[in-house]
C-alpha cells in the first residue's frame, strides 16, 4: 500500500482526480488500526480496482480534519476525485466489515 505524503485536501483531490482510490486513515499508536493492518494486503488483493493509500492521521491531521475523519481506523472511497462512501468511526474494524463496506459502494 502506498503511503500518502503530507498533503492538504486540494493536493489530494488533484492526485486522486482520475481512478478509484481507497484512503486508509490510521496511526502507529492506534491499537484498533494495528488490528486491521495485517489484513490490509488481503483486502487490497480482493479489490484491485482500487488504489489503496495509507494516510498517517498524525502526519496529515489537517487533511483528516478537512475530511471530517475524527476516528481511526477509517476508510474513504473516491472515484475520479469525488467521494463515493466512507466507513469512518473510532471502532475496531474486521476484515469482513471492511469488505462489506467496499462491496456496498
Amino acid at each position: 500500500m502506498e503511503k500518502l505524503p503530507k498533503v492538504d485536501k486540494e493536493k489530494l483531490l488533484t492526485q486522486i482526480a482520475d481512478g478509484k482510490y481507497m484512503l486508509f486513515f490510521s496511526a502507529d499508536w492506534c491499537p484498533d488500526c494495528n488490528f486491521i493492518k495485517p489484513r490490509m494486503p488481503e483486502i487490497e488483493a480482493e479489490y484491485p480496482e482500487y488504489k489503496f493509500l495509507a494516510v498517517d492521521r498524525d502526519e496529515n491531521i489537517d487533511l483528516a480534519v478537512e475530511l471530517d475523519v475524527f476516528g481511526i481506523p477509517s476508510f474513504i472511497a473516491f472515484e475520479d476525485g469525488k467521494e463515493q462512501g466512507r466507513f469512518v468511526n473510532k471502532d475496531r474494524k474486521t476484515k469482513e466489515q471492511v469488505e462489506e463496506f467496499v462491496n456496498a459502494l
